[in-house]
């Protein structure tokens, strides 16, 4: 019986491991797109991010199946319960890449080359999302809290971002809506960062039992 459970929780990381390569997928070619003003790239992503939602109900259903037809122990649970809700930050993760080549049409054949903070926000969330999900497979807390503290690096890329568009519009009101359109596709990302945050500390729940969250409600009880 133990052994059925573990090859389940072996496939369930493995699902894990695809869904998040979806998105690191989704987020790169979105990336490409913005850099290359490549529309036809759109479609891919879209594709992509069908694939995320069908990978996120297909973990689901194995979740459910290993609560209710195995008697998992405490450690088990926690990674069970953690994959349940890490599958729906990921699945936003797609849905934000898709929002965000959405987006380029709009851009009237420009590119975000003029604000280089957003490619640099686009690659540190990549980088995050790998990070998060690796962390979970590999128990690892230290990787967990390396994805949790680079989020302050991607906020501050958003706000380098805000002051550019700002000096932008500054110089060229006729950019307006050029600049509107880049702070969007900037928020999608920095959002994306901040799903990839709560997947790392899902992760420590995993592993520990405790999640961010009730440490802070507990602070705010004292």
């Amino acid at each position: 019986m133990r052994n059925r459970f573990d090859e389940q929780l072996a496939k369930l990381k493995h699902n894990l491991i695809n869904m998040g390569a979806m998105c690191e997928e989704a987020i790169a070619l979105a990336a490409s797109a913005l850099i290359d003003g490549e529309e036809a790239t759109k479609d891919k992503v879209i594709s992509l991010d069908s694939e995320i939602d069908q990978m996120e109900r297909d973990i689901e259903s194995l979740c459910l199946k290993l609560l209710l037809q195995q008697q998992p122990v405490a450690r088990d649970l926690r990674q069970i319960s953690a994959a349940l809700k890490m599958i729906t930050d990921i699945e936003r993760i797609g849905d934000q890449a898709s929002d965000i080549v959405e987006i380029i049409p709009a851009l009237g054949g420009r590119t975000v080359s003029e604000c280089e903070y957003i490619a640099q926000m686009a690659e540190a969330t990549t980088k995050m999302v790998n990070e998060s999900i690796e962390a979970f497979v590999q128990s690892d807390l230290s990787m967990a809290t390396h994805v949790i503290e680079y989020d302050d690096i991607v906020d501050d890329y958003f706000d380098r971002v805000k002051k550019s568009l700002i000096h932008m519009i500054a110089e060229n009101r006729a950019d307006g809506e050029y600049a509107l359109d880049l702070l969007m596709i900037a928020k999608y990302f920095e959002r994306i960062g901040d799903h990839a945050t709560n997947i790392a500390e899902w992760v420590e729940f995993s592993v520990t039992g405790i999640h961010r969250s009730s440490e802070l409600n507990a602070e705010d009880n004292k």
